[in-house]
């Protein structure tokens, strides 16, 4: 009864820190190229254009430490890390990184 009782701590902790992996795996940064568009709300972004085959077909900006508005309308690679957004099926990212590509987007 001890040993088991034990075994199921020790599996319970395990499971606690896999899913702590997980989640500072998802918040890693990563960078997504698009064409960067004025979302519907003032001041909000979305990233749409991705060429990604398989994945988002956009991506939700939910805040950006980087000044996009200049950039509206430009193929831009954003950084950033993704966080929970009003939609769970929506790709949305926290931006801290832009590089410019074009002035257009194609």
């Amino acid at each position: 009864m001890r040993i088991t009782s034990i075994t199921r701590v020790g599996f319970m902790i395990g499971a606690f820190a896999m899913a702590g992996d997980l989640q500072a795996a998802d918040a890693a940064p990563h960078s997504m190229t698009g064409c960067l568009h004025a979302g519907s709300a003032a001041g909000s972004y979305e990233l749409t254009d991705l060429g990604l085959a398989d994945g988002p077909k956009s991506v939700i900006i939910a805040d950006s430490s980087v000044d996009l508005t200049g950039h509206v309308g430009h193929k831009v690679e954003l950084t950033g890390t993704t966080v929970k957004g009003a939609d769970d099926a929506a790709h949305t990212m926290s931006i801290s990184a832009m590089k410019h590509l074009a002035a257009t987007c194609p």
